[in-house]
């Protein structure tokens, strides 16, 4: 007799119930979300269980914990189980009953779980992206303390060496030269290990055959194929582009009825990291190619500069599909094509 087992996860407590195959309540406990009790508890389940946890922010290490004994683990949808099974009375006990009896019926809307290669790699490009973020923000302060100090730098990169040199030695209130000098040293030391983890980035993309063939495209580099890359997971899990443009939230909204559709902004579901990867490099893809140039021009003169980038990066990514497809490198249309 098989079991199913509902996971209810969060940081200090998760809510397990386990159903039979009839949908009978074969018991519900709550446990302090703790390695030992995690991999106690699973490890007196039997093998044949399946097990179902929606994918929040925990899943991650609750997957790590389990996987050598439920490597089928099903990542459910958190919207779209919650369109399935919403309820008015909403507590751990009945999400995860709930989660277990749908898997019974095989109702559950599964999220893809990458492998841990994949899931390492998406740490690391994260990580990266974390530290560019963080960046930018210690440079908006340190723009700020300028512009309240009514300073100048010499060149217009105010984060550049020559600047950086003026900046050391330049005359301030005792105040903004503790925030000038700790900024410049926060900056220094954030671009090294941006660098180290770059130089990472750089190693693993020539390593990889994908990588090299999305490098081909104007605009993408190691960090933006990798990232794409570890985002997509198997291509062949997408029947078409406009499914893949769909995970990555680049498609517009849709409503129909009474025979007419209007369409409205992009969905923004999905992966964002792919989104917020192709439309930075959209930028670097209209300049450098006529095929994304014409989208952008099109699109631009009706819709304005934003929708215009995104549409780009719509056609960047259904050109990345038929890459990773086809195992072809990227082709522009050529000088004398009437589309441009």
């Amino acid at each position: 007799m098989g079991q199913y087992i509902g996971v209810d996860l969060h940081q200090k407590n998760t809510y397990i119930t386990r159903v039979n195959d009839r949908g009978k309540v074969l018991e519900q406990i709550n446990l302090k979300s703790e390695p030992e009790i995690i991999k106690g508890f699973f490890g007196k389940q039997p093998e044949s269980s399946q097990v179902v946890v929606e994918a929040s922010g925990h899943w991650y290490r609750f997957y790590e914990l389990i996987e050598d004994r439920f490597p089928e683990l099903v990542l459910a949808h958190p919207l779209r189980t919650k369109a399935i099974a919403s309820a008015k009375i909403k507590t751990d006990k009945i999400d995860s009953g709930i989660l277990a009896q749908l898997l019974r019926a095989d109702l559950v809307p599964r999220a893809y779980v990458p492998d841990r290669e994949v899931r390492d790699l998406r740490e690391i490009l994260r990580y990266r992206a974390s530290l560019v973020r963080f960046r930018t923000q210690v440079k908006n302060r340190m723009t700020s303390v300028l512009t309240k100090a009514g300073l100048k730098t010499p060149t217009q990169n105010a984060f550049g060496v020559k600047s950086f040199k003026y900046l050391a030695d330049v005359e301030v209130r005792p105040c903004y030269r503790l925030e000038i000098d700790g900024y410049i040293r926060t900056i220094g030391e954030m671009n090294k290990e941006i660098e180290k983890s770059n130089q990472v980035i750089r190693g693993l993309a020539e390593k990889s055959e994908e990588a090299r063939l999305l490098m081909t495209m104007p605009g993408v580099g190691a960090f933006s194929a990798l990232l794409v890359l570890s985002e997509i997971g198997e291509i062949s899990r997408f029947p078409d582009a406009e499914h893949l443009c769909s995970y990555g939230g680049l498609v517009p909204c849709t409503w129909s009825s009474g025979g007419k559709t209007r369409r409205g902004p992009i969905t923004k579901q999905g992966s964002k990291w792919i989104r917020w990867i192709l439309i930075e490099n959209s930028v670097h893809a209209i300049r450098k190619t006529r095929r994304f140039g014409s989208v952008y021009m099109r699109v631009s003169k009706k819709h304005g500069h934003n929708a215009g980038r995104t549409a780009v990066a719509r056609a960047m990514l259904k050109s990345i599909f038929h890459m990773l497809r086809k195992k072809e490198a990227f082709q522009d249309y050529p000088a004398s094509s009437e589309r441009v």
